[in-house]
C-alpha cells in the first residue's frame, strides 16, 4: 500500500517513498520538489547540519514526471490517429483546444512565476491574521495573487488557519483562490474570450459575500471559533516592506539573472503542479467534443434550471483539480451555449467538493463544512440563471 503525506509548502499530495525528505524537529516532512524542499528551509531558517536525513540530492527521473507522462498518452493517440481513422475526430478536437489556450497556460505560468518569486507567503499571514469586515476583502485579493493549484490552495488556507487566520477570511481566501486567481484567470479568458470575465467577477462576488455571511455566523457563535493564537505582527507594515524591497533591490545584470532565474524556477514549479490536470482536462474536453453526441449536452445541460442543477451534480462527483475542469467547462460552454452552467460546473468544484468539505471538517469543525455548501450552492444557481439569461 502506498503511504501519502501532504507536501507543507505547495500542498500536493505525494509518495512518501518517492518524495523528498527531511527530518527536522523531531518530525519527518516530505515535498513534491526539491524547490519545495529549499522553501521550508529557508522560511524555517534550516541548516544542512540540523537535518537527520535528506533526500533532496536524488532527482526523480524525467520519465516519473506526470506532465511527462500524461503529455506521452496524448502525443501516443495522435500518432495512432494517422493510422486508425476512428481517432482523427479527437486528433482534430485536441489541435483546436491547443490552439485556443497555448498562449494562455504560457502566460498563465509566467504571471504565476512572477508572484512565485515576488509576493512572500508572509504578506498572506500577515492579512489574513488581521480583524473586521475589511480582513475579507483582503483574503479575497491576497486569493487573487495565487498561483496555486486548488488542491494546494487548501492546503496552504488549512495552514493558514492553523497560524491563526480567522475562518471567515479562510473561507473567502479559499473561494476567491481556484477561480479568481490571476494565472488561471488567463487561461479562462484564453477559453471563454471577455465572458470569463463574468465567471471571475462573480467567483469573487461570492467569496466576499460568504466570507462576510461567516463573520455573521462567527459573532453568533454558529461556527467552530479558532483555537490557535494570531500570528500577527502589528509593527509589520506590507507597504513600507514593499517600499524597502524596492530601495534594497540593485539593478544588475546579475540582479537580472537572479531575478529570471526564480521566475523561471516558480512557473516550471507551477507548471510540474497544474499543468498535467490541463492537459487531462483538455484530453477529457476533446474526446467529449469528438465522440459524445451534441444533443447529449443539449438535453442534459442545456440553460435551465435542470441543467443547472445536474451539471451541479456532474461537478460535485467529479474529482478534477481546478485547472482541469477549466476545458471541460468551455466544453459545455461550446456545446450548449451555456455560460451559466459552465459557471455552476467550475464553481462546484470549490463550493461542493467532498475532499474539501471532507478536510475543512477535520481541520476546522464539521459546523463550517456543513455552511459551506449551505451558503455557496444557492449563489452559485443564482448567478449561473443570470449568467444563462444575460448572454
Amino acid at each position: 500500500m502506498i503511504k501519502r503525506a501532504k507536501d507543507p509548502v505547495c500542498g500536493m499530495s505525494v509518495d512518501r517513498n518517492k518524495a523528498y525528505k527531511l527530518d527536522y524537529q523531531e518530525g519527518t516532512y516530505y515535498f513534491c520538489s526539491k524547490r519545495c524542499l529549499n522553501r521550508f528551509r529557508e522560511k524555517n531558517k534550516v541548516k544542512l547540519g540540523e537535518t537527520k536525513s535528506c533526500q533532496s540530492c536524488k532527482k526523480a527521473p524525467f520519465y516519473k514526471n506526470k506532465v511527462f507522462r500524461v503529455a506521452s498518452i496524448l502525443m501516443l493517440l495522435v500518432v495512432l490517429s494517422y493510422f486508425f481513422p476512428l481517432l482523427v475526430p479527437f486528433r482534430k478536437s485536441l489541435w483546436d483546444y491547443f490552439k485556443i489556450i497555448w498562449w494562455a497556460v504560457l502566460l498563465g505560468f509566467l504571471i504565476g512565476g512572477i508572484i512565485d518569486h515576488y509576493v512572500p507567503r508572509k504578506y498572506i499571514s500577515q492579512v489574513l491574521a488581521r480583524s473586521g469586515k475589511r480582513t475579507i476583502f483582503y483574503a479575497v485579493f491576497v486569493g487573487f495573487l495565487m498561483s496555486a493549484c486548488s488542491h494546494g490552495i487548501l492546503a496552504l488556507s488549512i495552514q493558514l488557519y492553523k497560524k491563526g487566520a480567522s475562518v471567515a477570511s479562510v473561507v473567502a481566501f479559499l473561494l476567491a483562490s481556484p477561480w479568481a486567481n490571476l494565472p488561471l484567470t488567463i487561461i479562462i479568458i484564453g477559453f471563454f474570450g471577455l465572458k470569463a470575465l463574468f465567471i471571475i467577477i462573480s467567483a469573487i462576488v461570492i467569496a466576499i459575500i460568504t466570507g462576510l455571511i461567516f463573520q455573521f455566523l462567527d459573532k453568533k457563535s454558529l461556527i467552530e471559533k479558532n483555537p490557535n493564537s494570531v500570528d500577527f505582527d502589528k509593527n509589520f507594515s506590507i507597504f513600507k516592506d514593499i517600499k524597502k524591497r524596492f530601495k534594497e533591490y540593485k539593478f544588475s545584470l546579475s540582479s537580472f539573472a537572479i531575478d529570471a532565474k526564480g521566475i523561471f524556477e516558480g512557473a516550471v514549479s507551477l507548471a510540474n503542479m497544474v499543468l498535467w490536470w490541463i492537459l487531462i482536462g483538455v484530453g477529457l474536453a476533446s474526446l467529449a467534443s469528438a465522440y459524445l453526441p451534441k444533443d447529449l449536452f443539449q438535453q442534459y445541460m442545456g440553460p435551465t434550471i435542470a441543467g443547472l442543477l445536474i451539471t451541479l451534480l456532474v461537478a460535485t462527483v467529479v474529482e478534477v483539480c481546478s485547472e482541469g475542469s477549466a476545458p471541460m467547462a468551455f466544453e459545455i460552454f461550446r456545446q450548449t451555449k451555456a455560460l451559466g452552467n459552465s459557471f455552476v460546473f467550475l464553481m462546484a468544484g470549490v463550493a461542493t467538493d467532498y475532499t474539501e468539505i471532507g478536510l475543512i471538517w477535520t481541520n476546522i469543525g464539521k459546523k463550517t463544512a456543513i455552511w459551506l455548501p449551505v451558503i455557496t450552492v444557492p449563489q452559485v444557481i443564482l448567478l449561473g440563471f443570470v449568467a444563462n439569461s444575460i448572454f
